[in-house]
């Protein structure tokens, strides 16, 4: 009788699990893509935008965020009523037709450039002129973090119930946050060096980016018609909308979930604040020092700091490697003591004006994320699911932070005291550490739970 017990074998799903690693990937190199095209639009569609460039240039960072707030409830409603699936395959949509909006606003950059149009180019915000392609290229933006809010929503469930011989939940999702990160490692090299194929700054065009956003369209329908034609595991649908709503309100009362997602959002704009604005500050330091540099000199610069920013992102990809050796270590402990030492990097940075020494906070924000959520998450039982939804709403942070970040550097004509927001970020995270992470048993819950079931 035991043998037969344990000759019950699982099931096989190695096809589906492949297809959730390559969205995760899909994720990571998007995400990545976004960011590292702050630079180029300064060079192109930015050319005259004044002394507001980097505040412009980081509304594309904002609006792809932003997008995870807005939607997100959107995504929700509509796992609930068309499931899994179906949200999976509207997320990949989205993406597939972020390219072709990205790819209508170069065409159309290019083409007004070249006609009697050109007027039509120009549309004034103060003391900036920015171009109308500027605008669609936002929007493409916005549609590729709303992609991205469909895929979150159902691709890490997928990978859960995705079982493979050999593996468990926690190995599975392990590997594909490495192919996440890779691919976010592999973007801003992606972009310096293929996209723009290494050209000197004054060289930029929007050209360069015609065919790669072709290509990338193409793969990702490709993609699209892969998983539609895949068998996925089942999952279980979603509570009904007035469960949903009754368990919201409880869920909401645990103190150290609220804070836990103020947390993700501090964490994720610090981590956008470094891995997207070092370019940019980097090259600004430069100009400022050397305000009649060469446009091969400026080219230099530009690569150099593409590089130093694929380390940072490659210092994450290291940490999450090593982080399974520290599963002895509690979350509270390991959030607070990379808190610190990121702290410490950044000021050092500051203080010495070298920014090279900011992949070292890459490193330590690798483990961030998962403590944050453990903690987060930690006591809350039945509510689980739910408050793991609503820390995804923290992600908002990423839109924020790195915006005000850029709005302070146009002000002050400098990005060097701007890593005081990290800083500040930093403290907030070892705050929630060792003190906002304490889980608070809300008073009456169980009259309440007794209630909503």
């Amino acid at each position: 009788m035991a043998t037969t017990t344990n000759s019950v074998k699982q099931p096989n799903y190695i096809r589906p699990f492949i297809f959730m690693v390559i969205l995760m990937a899909l994720i990571g190199f998007i995400t990545g893509l976004n960011q590292q095209f702050q630079e180029p639009l300064k060079q192109t569609f930015l050319e005259e935008a004044g002394q507001a460039k980097n505040t412009f240039s980081t509304l594309l960072i904002f609006v792809f965020f932003l997008a995870y707030f807005i939607i997100g409830p959107v995504a929700a409603r509509y796992l609930n009523k068309q499931g899994y699936k179906s949200t999976l395959l509207r997320g990949i949509l989205y993406v597939a037709g972020a390219m072709l909006v990205f790819e209508a606003s170069v065409l159309l950059y290019d083409y007004i450039a070249n006609s009697q149009w050109i007027g039509l180019n120009h549309i004034a915000i103060f003391q900036a002129k920015l171009p109308l392609s500027y605008f669609i290229f936002l929007v493409g933006s916005f549609m590729c973090g709303s992609g991205l809010t469909f895929l979150q929503a159902s691709v890490n469930p997928y990978i859960v119930v995705s079982t493979v011989p050999g593996t468990t939940g926690v190995t599975r999702q392990n590997i594909a946050g490495v192919g996440n990160s890779i691919m976010t490692t592999f973007t801003p090299f992606f972009v310096a060096n293929v996209i723009f194929n290494g050209r000197k700054a004054e060289e930029l065009s929007v050209d360069a980016m015609v065919i790669p956003f072709v290509v990338l369209f193409a793969l990702v329908v490709l993609l699209y018609i892969g998983v539609r034609q895949v068998k996925l595991p089942h999952l279980e649908g979603t509570t009904s909308k007035q469960t949903e709503q009754s368990l919201r309100k409880t869920v909401l009362r645990y103190r150290h979930l609220v804070l836990g997602t103020v947390a993700i959002g501090v964490y994720v704009g610090c981590e956008v604040c470094v891995g997207a604005n070092m370019v940019n500050a980097w090259g600004d330091a430069f100009r400022s020092v050397h305000p009649n540099a060469s446009g091969s000199e400026l080219s230099s610069v530009y690569a150099t700091a593409a590089m130093w920013c694929t380390f940072y992102w490659g210092a994450m990809l290291l940490g999450r490697f090593l982080s399974s050796f520290l599963a002895k270590v509690s979350a509270r402990n390991q959030l607070a003591f990379t808190t610190i030492i990121a702290a410490i990097l950044v000021i050092v940075s500051m203080s010495t004006n070298a920014l090279r020494i900011l992949i070292g906070v890459g490193l330590m924000h690798s483990v961030m994320w998962g403590a944050i959520y453990a903690l987060a998450l930690e006591g809350l039982g039945k509510y689980t699911a739910l408050g793991s939804g609503i820390l995804l709403m923290g992600l908002i942070g990423g839109a924020i932070l790195p915006l005000l970040q850029s709005i302070l550097a146009d002000l002050i004509s400098s990005w060097n005291y701007t890593w005081l927001l990290v800083i500040a970020g930093e403290l907030y995270m070892l705050y929630y550490a060792l003190w906002g992470s304490k889980v608070i048993q809300p008073a009456g819950l169980n009259s309440l739970n007794t209630e909503i079931l």
